[in-house]
């Protein structure tokens, strides 16, 4: 194991035993689709939809405590996006989204394999990730067009991609998550792979890098699927 898989590994270790507990008590989580992490090779991708800030903390404890895809990486923004935003940037701009296995994912540069060179390391140095498409939280509650980082990480890795449903994290208020008025469903899907993503899009010099934003939305739209699945309240 690489040095720095250790404290991304021990901080989410010692989270997960009370996130898990949290989320059972207060959040009523129901967990479906873990049978298709089963006999998977390789590392994985698992791609959600972003709803909430609570988010990055819901799947790590969503598998089991001893799962090999432990522990998880992120793609996160630059500091200075979460400086306009109070306390967040503290907790996603400082420290501690570092320690949990956050590395930052530099807009603007129009280069996938310049924006994303820690990833791309990561997940050679066999590292799963937790990566959010949309590049942010929704502010409507629907799915917003997916990015093509997903997609490149994912050939350059040679990772599988997890689609993953989330529901019940929309605008989750402390008030209402611990009085129990939530009901949390993470939904695993059928894993993606390069062969299937790659079936999506026919290349072309034309297309560029907008390929990977065609592969990156057809995952995003099975992650629509598995939360057409989940009854609505």
């Amino acid at each position: 194991m690489k040095l720095y898989f250790l404290f991304p590994l021990i901080l989410q270790k010692l989270i997960w035993i009370p996130t898990r507990l949290i989320l059972i008590i207060f959040g009523r989580i129901k967990i479906r689709g873990l049978e298709y992490l089963n006999e998977i090779p390789g590392n994985i991708i698992f791609a959600c939809n972003h709803a909430s800030e609570i988010d990055p903390f819901i799947i790590p404890a969503s598998l089991p405590f001893c799962s090999r895809f432990s522990p998880l990486f992120y793609a996160t923004r630059e500091r200075s996006f979460y400086d306009r935003n109070g306390w967040r940037k503290y907790l996603f701009g400082g420290l501690f989204i570092n320690a949990w296995g956050g590395y930052t994912a530099i807009v603007g540069l129009n280069d996938y394999e310049k924006s994303l060179v820690n990833h791309i390391t990561i997940a050679r140095d066999g590292g799963s990730f937790c990566i959010y498409p949309e590049g942010g939280i929704t502010s409507t509650g629907r799915l917003q067009p997916a990015k093509g980082g997903l997609a490149y990480l994912a050939e350059r890795g040679d990772c599988i991609i997890i689609p993953v449903g989330v529901s019940g994290t929309f605008r989750t208020h402390f008030s209402d998550f611990f009085l129990g008025k939530r009901h949390i469903i993470v939904n695993f899907g059928k894993p993606i792979t390069q062969q299937e993503l790659r079936s999506q899009v026919i290349r072309t010099p034309e297309l560029g890098l907008h390929a990977y934003k065609l592969e990156a939305e057809y995952v995003m739209s099975r992650v629509g699927e598995l939360l057409e699945q989940i009854p609505r309240k």
